[in-house]
């Protein structure tokens, strides 16, 4: 076995997770993920873990959207009771193909994720960690080779994680004293959010960081009273549609108009989602350098140098201080978009300046 795979899994169940010995483990695995699988699953057993793993597929997900037309059973408990049960749930990325569910029926979608707003509750209540392993189907997605994207994917993740800790607390402390922070990027974007009475979390890849993506490498918050416009000029993928050059127009905190020059219909799909799909539930700030080009993969995209990525929908608790959760904007849907701020663009705290054309000011 390829020994990045092992330090993968060994940075996701020490550094990540903090599996500890006895803590009851459900492990997600992806058609192609096998071999982290493999991996993950040693290494769970080395620390006397116990595991479950079950098969995350978007092509059995699609098979039974579509053929599914009544009503689907609110959050069935059978399933509820695993996650209520583990003290941790690993989801290993590794589809075969990434718009494996492009042709399910928006609505059918909608209906299916309002019914599992508990069972979501209960995997991130636990300590949950969402990571990807290299495949053939990404490298694709990404126009890389093969080895060239296993190079990218690992040097996104394999990394000295305290260090960059250390670098972004120094964002996430600013964020933390701030009133409101105003994005300016060239001529179509001007927006200001709310950010007071929130909590930045240092996103350093580490449940322990109140984070839980790997790779990650980010400061996020969750702002409110948004005014004014943005532009997302990163291309994506949502719900296995191509999205480009997203423009939103935010007022009263709300999105009151919006248009795309590619995929408008799955901008749609999300912000009617609910109410709170309209509304922001996240601003994050990209601050990993270990990932240098963008490949259509949100779990590597939105943690990118010189991006900012807002989120429609759902906010995290951990944005809040204690005994003021049940502010966070509740919605079906989290779907992130993303900025590029390396040009003719600044990030502005309360009037100062604390990063201009992808530099920080301690940078």
């Amino acid at each position: 076995m390829d020994e990045r795979v092992r330090e993968h899994a060994r940075t996701l169940i020490d550094w990540s997770a903090r599996i500890e010995a006895g803590d009851d483990v459900v492990v997600r695995v992806g058609p192609d993920a096998h071999e982290l699988a493999v991996a993950v699953a040693e290494e769970l057993g080395k620390r006397d873990a116990n595991v479950v793993t079950t098969y995350a597929s978007g092509e059995i997900t699609r098979a039974y959207l579509r053929a599914h037309e009544g009503d689907f059973e609110v959050d069935p408990e059978y399933e509820r009771a695993l996650l209520e049960n583990a003290d941790a749930v690993l989801t290993l990325g590794g589809g075969r193909n990434t718009a494996a569910t492009a042709d399910v029926p928006g609505e059918r979608r909608q209906a299916y994720d309002r019914a599992r707003r508990e069972i979501r509750k209960a995997r991130l209540d636990t300590k949950w960690v969402l990571t990807e392993h290299p495949t053939r189907s990404l490298a694709q997605q990404a126009g890389m080779s093969y080895e060239a994207y296993q190079r990218f994917v690992y040097d996104a993740i394999n990394r000295d994680w305290e260090a960059q800790a250390e670098k972004q607390a120094k964002v996430a402390e600013v964020l933390n004293d701030a009133s409101e922070v105003r994005l300016v990027s060239g001529t179509e974007t001007d927006l200001t959010m709310s950010v007071e009475g929130r909590v930045a979390v240092n996103s350093a890849a580490s449940v322990d960081y109140d984070s839980h993506n790997l790779p990650s490498g980010e400061v996020f918050t969750a702002p409110h009273a948004t005014e004014g416009e943005v532009c997302f000029d990163v291309p994506m993928t949502i719900n296995g549609r191509r999205v480009a050059d997203v423009a939103l127009r935010f007022e009263d905190g709300e999105v009151v108009d919006y248009t795309a020059a590619q995929g408008e219909d799955a901008i749609t799909e999300v912000v009617e989602t609910d109410d709170g799909a309209r509304r922001l539930g996240e601003l994050g700030i990209g601050m990993n350098r270990g990932i240098d080009r963008v490949t259509d993969n949100i779990l590597f995209d939105e943690k990118m140098g010189e991006t900012v990525h807002l989120a429609l929908g759902r906010a995290y608790a951990s944005n809040f201080p204690e005994g003021r959760e049940d502010e966070a904007n509740e919605s079906a849907v989290h779907v992130d978009l993303i900025t590029d701020v390396s040009e003719n663009s600044r990030i502005v705290v309360d009037g100062e300046a604390i990063q201009e054309d992808g530099r920080f000011w301690f940078e």
